[in-house]
């Protein structure tokens, strides 16, 4: 296979060195809004380069993987799907719930597949955690627990046009919590605040939050996130039961002190990010989207999952600025 990709940042050149190790894959193709940093990353690789968009869907790709800036991903999606190119994308759609929309309705009645890069679904946790609430062995659910803290908040420019907090970082859990769970997200009340970098305020946004999802059985989810744990890079997940539970991120590398007298503490070392908490599942899923670009499985990931997940961090974002409940129902356009 012969398989494009565009945006050639950290995730990006992360990408490209595993699909170029894959052995369905017979070549990569980079491209760049920098043609010159896609030339460097490319010689670094081994692969190969091509100047521009035009280049790059002119390759004879077989399937395209999207890293590029969030506000490129419409066009791409769109125009790969157009080319009869299977599409891969991380996250997000768009920049918002109406840009997504626009997405769908543009695409919709397409054949082409498309796969929404949510990793953590390619976890062996939380595939583990997804088995057992499936299988009926936790019972019936009447709590779940999602944790994201960064070790440390990224650049000011970055937090600038990153959406959010709700949006950018609690995405993946509340995605993860409809996977795993089966449900979907009836109303949510969330608070946050800062106690960091003035740049966060001066973005609208928060560093630290906590949410309450309310799920359409009745199930209570607590989301928390922040982007200042100097103790590591923690993504915990709990799945608490009437007949037990399933717990996800709980090993040698957590970041977790105990203080209790006569037990022993965790060997780590902490991750130090999410590439090294989350290598395996971003492998796992671009070896999936070859299968999905082959036509032998369907999209485990679509775009409409990426819808309903950013409607509930939009309704976290509404539900934080107003200090009341919201329904998701509220934010469906």
């Amino acid at each position: 296979m012969r398989v494009g990709l565009a945006g050639t940042g950290r995730i990006g050149a992360a990408h490209a060195e595993t699909l170029r190790d894959f052995a369905e894959v017979s070549s990569v193709v980079l491209a760049d809004v920098d043609a010159g940093r896609a030339r460097a990353i490319a010689a670094e690789l081994g692969v190969a380069a091509v100047d521009g968009l035009d280049a790059l869907f002119g390759a004879g790709l077989d399937g395209l993987v999207v890293t590029a800036a969030t506000d490129a991903h419409p066009e791409l999606i769109i125009r790969a799907v157009d080319a009869g190119i299977p599409v891969f994308c991380e996250k997000p759609v768009a920049a918002d719930i109406p840009g997504t929309l626009a997405v769908i309705d543009r695409i919709s009645g397409s054949a082409v597949p498309v796969q929404i890069g949510f990793q953590r679904r390619f976890d062996a946790g939380y595939l583990a955690a997804r088995a057992a609430v499936e299988s009926g062995e936790l019972g019936w659910l009447h709590s779940v627990r999602a944790t994201t803290l960064d070790p440390a908040p990224p650049p000011a420019e970055y937090v600038a046009h990153s959406g959010g907090l709700f949006r950018d970082c609690g995405v993946h859990d509340f995605d993860i919590i409809r996977w795993v769970t089966g449900r979907e997200v009836d109303e949510v009340y969330a608070v946050g605040r800062n106690k960091g970098e003035q740049f966060f305020t001066e973005a609208g946004d928060v560093d630290t939050a906590s949410a309450t999802l309310t799920l359409d059985d009745g199930t209570l989810a607590t989301v928390c996130l922040s982007r200042y744990n100097g103790a590591g890079y923690d993504v915990r997940f709990e799945a608490l039961g009437s007949a037990g539970n399933a717990v996800v991120g709980l090993d040698d590398r957590a970041p977790l002190r105990t203080v209790e007298p006569d037990t022993a503490p965790l060997p780590g070392p902490p991750y130090p990010g999410f590439m090294a908490r989350f290598g395996p599942a971003y492998s796992a899923e671009l070896k999936v989207f070859l299968e999905v670009a082959a036509g032998t499985r369907t999209s485990p990931a679509g775009v409409a999952d990426a819808l309903e997940a950013f409607r509930i961090a939009e309704a976290c974002e509404l539900s934080r600025r107003e200090h009341r409940p919201v329904a998701v129902a509220e934010v469906r356009t």
